[in-house]
């Protein structure tokens, strides 16, 4: 089976598109989303319309739950806060009744998924690094944990002697052997420096995980962006991936 996991689009309507047209290419049987579909960009409502249509797992980010007003933004910094009151202001009833729906983790095959961390999860701890991920590995039972949150693909492992390394090689066959947390990257706001949508694809007969980059129009993304007078800065750092 091909599976896609997708996250971390934030309103970003012309790269879930041409993901999700790119993923169609691929013959992928099923999609999961692992939260973050709103924020930042100028299309919340279009664009959680299509993660509910095409995806089975449908998970909350923290940008998802503060739009919902299930907690503070204080904890956001001054970007994140405009954007989310932005946010609040276009999103329909219709659109926070479908997010009501999704769940915060959610467990498939030998996958566990979640937004952030498998510890906590709703507390949405960033794990960057093995540091990090090292106690998060204890949290979870299956072979892989996918998240997102970062923004950033990477995959840690853990070996049989409990060490854990990190690693940014665009596939990978999983070991039997090992444990994983797999950050899948971001769909609509790359921090890599790579400003191309990024997706992941795991094959469960080949046991083979494969990033995939996809191209998008980010000047019309970023014209809407700049009319609804959004932050200067969410609007350029799509075009450098950072």
């Amino acid at each position: 089976m091909k599976i896609a996991f997708i996250s971390d689009i934030h309103g970003n309507l012309e790269a879930l598109e041409n993901v999700l047209r790119d993923i169609e290419k691929e013959g992928v049987e099923k999609i999961h989303f692992l939260g973050d579909v709103v924020g930042y960009g100028c299309n919340p409502n279009e664009c959680v319309k299509l993660v509910d249509t095409h995806c089975e797992v449908k998970l909350l980010g923290n940008h998802d739950y503060a739009t919902m007003g299930l907690e503070s933004t204080d904890s956001f910094n001054q970007l994140a806060q405009t954007s989310i009151s932005w946010t609040i202001g276009e999103i329909t009833k219709k659109s926070v009744a479908i997010l009501a729906d999704f769940e915060i983790q959610s467990d498939f095959l030998d996958f566990h998924l979640v937004h952030a961390s498998p510890g906590e999860s709703d507390r949405w701890h960033y794990i960057l690094n093995p540091t990090q991920a090292l106690p998060q590995f204890d949290n979870f039972t299956q072979s892989v944990c996918f998240i997102g949150h970062s923004h950033i693909p990477t995959i840690f492992s853990r070996n049989g002697d409990g060490n854990v390394t990190a690693s940014n090689k665009a596939s990978l066959e999983w070991s039997p052997d090992k444990k994983y947390i797999i950050n899948i990257g971001s769909v609509g706001q790359p921090r890599d420096n790579d400003s191309r949508a990024c997706y992941l694809i795991a094959d469960t007969e080949l046991r083979r995980i494969s990033y995939r980059r996809v191209e998008y129009n980010i000047r019309k993304t970023q014209i809407k962006m700049k009319k609804a007078d959004l932050p200067n800065f969410l609007i350029e750092r799509l075009a450098t991936g950072l």
